[in-house]
């Protein structure tokens, strides 16, 4: 590649810092209502019902940007409108004044907040030569992370001299600041691609998946689903169930986990800005550890992987659930600060690297959009049964319950996984990213 074409290339990547400032105004916006619900006098209940109704509404998000962005081929109108979106729905946060107002606000943010994700997943596709696909996806996830990082810094910063709630303020300014310059930055593509074409190239799905874990090509029926798990009772054919079965619990798990750790650090008598601050740390271990966690998961067996990240999961949800039962004040920060960067960085990191290859390994030419939508209402599923769930057990049982249950699921699940004999699907699309 010539340096014409070089600098050509970085032109048309500039877009990518236009999307910075709406990313450092997304970052804390789940530590922000779950602490504004709490000092509201909300309990772990009512946080989970909040966090419950947002997964709920995410399915749904899912499916409509789905059919916008397919309907509507201007990638920078949905991109710019998400912005906006997001901008007066924080505002409306201080307004409400209500446990239920919070969790309102919070299910519309699910909503607004999702336009963005597959438009601008497209567009690096549209706009990079497909030699340069993987670096773009790994330079545009990057500067989310970097975002949502800086986001989580502001929390720490503002909620030590002011008011959680009017943390809105400068986030909801952020958030118009993006929607100016991707209005300005952003160039539509002269050949809009299909949607079915993110799952072609493993960096695009993985990247696409986490940005929002829900992908419908199609919506999923009850076909879809008999054809993924009708072979579980096969030895000979229950790999791909196995593998559909053990992400459920995954998610579950987490669900059950992520909901209760803010109430369970405020309830130990952490202030919001500590609270923001293990949030942070966790962040930029994880993104840190996406960046090794790719040639880490090459060099070695799917399955292996999968469960070692598991299993230090699984440790640490468990050694937090002690730290949660049994301490308090700085001593139980202490430990959140160690173990939930593990857990939610360097274990997720591996776990989720491994199994979204073993995914994109399972999705062959004609079942991809199938495939997908159950992957997709499995995640979306277990994540509100896990948060549901984990608002009650928390509140009736302990916190050091629920975060010894999350753990003995992901034993479960990585259980699971030594009985994929294979991921590997003839016909598969192979990973270039």
């Amino acid at each position: 590649m010539t340096a014409k074409d070089g600098k050509k290339d970085k032109g048309a990547t500039r877009w990518f810092y236009s999307l910075l400032p709406v990313d450092i105004a997304s970052g804390p916006v789940a530590t922000l209502i779950q602490l504004y619900i709490l000092e509201l006098h909300g309990t772990v209940i009512d946080v989970a019902l909040a966090i419950t109704l947002y997964s709920a509404v995410s399915i749904p998000a899912a499916i409509l940007w789905g059919y916008v962005t397919d309907r509507f081929q201007s990638r920078k109108t949905i991109i710019v409108l998400s912005s906006v979106a997001i901008s007066g729905n924080l505002v409306l946060l201080p307004l409400v004044g209500s446990i239920s107002g919070a969790a309102l606000v919070y299910a519309l943010f699910s909503l607004v907040s999702s336009a963005s994700a597959t438009p601008a997943n497209l567009l690096i596709m549209e706009t990079q030569p497909k030699s340069r696909w993987a670096s773009a996806f790994a330079r545009f996830t990057m500067l989310s992370s970097v975002g949502s990082t800086l986001g989580l810094v502001l929390g720490v910063v503002w909620s030590s001299v002011l008011p959680i709630s009017l943390l809105v303020l400068p986030l909801s300014t952020l958030s118009i600041v993006s929607a100016i310059l991707s209005f300005f930055t952003i160039r539509e593509p002269a050949i809009p691609f299909e949607r079915e074409l993110i799952v072609t190239q493993r960096r695009s799905l993985q990247e696409r998946l986490l940005a929002l874990p829900l992908l419908f090509l199609h919506l999923p029926n009850i076909v879809d689903f008999k054809s993924v798990f009708t072979g579980l009772r096969n030895t000979l054919t229950r790999q791909l169930p196995l593998l559909y079965l053990s992400i459920f619990v995954f998610y579950v798990a987490s669900g059950l986990f992520n909901t209760s750790l803010v109430p369970s650090l405020h309830a130990a008598g952490l202030t919001g800005s500590e609270i923001f601050l293990a949030s942070m740390i966790a962040m930029v271990v994880q993104t840190a550890s996406f960046y090794f966690a790719g040639p880490y998961v090459e060099r070695r067996d799917l399955r292996k992987s999968a469960v070692a990240g598991l299993l230090l999961r699984s440790a640490c949800y468990a050694g937090l659930g002690i730290f949660a039962g049994f301490s308090s004040g700085l001593v139980f920060l202490g430990g959140a600060l160690v173990l939930y960067p593990i857990a939610g960085g360097l274990a997720f990191a591996i776990y989720y690297t491994s199994s979204n290859t073993m995914i994109f390994n399972t999705l062959g030419a004609r079942n991809q959009g199938s495939r997908l939508g159950v992957y997709s209402a499995l995640v979306g599923v277990a994540t509100m049964i896990g948060a549901f769930v984990s608002g009650y057990l928390s509140f009736y049982f302990g916190f050091l319950a629920t975060f010894v249950l999350a753990s003995i699921l992901l034993v479960v699940c990585a259980a699971l996984i030594p009985n994929l004999t294979s991921t590997e699907k003839e016909g598969a699309p192979r990973a270039t990213g």
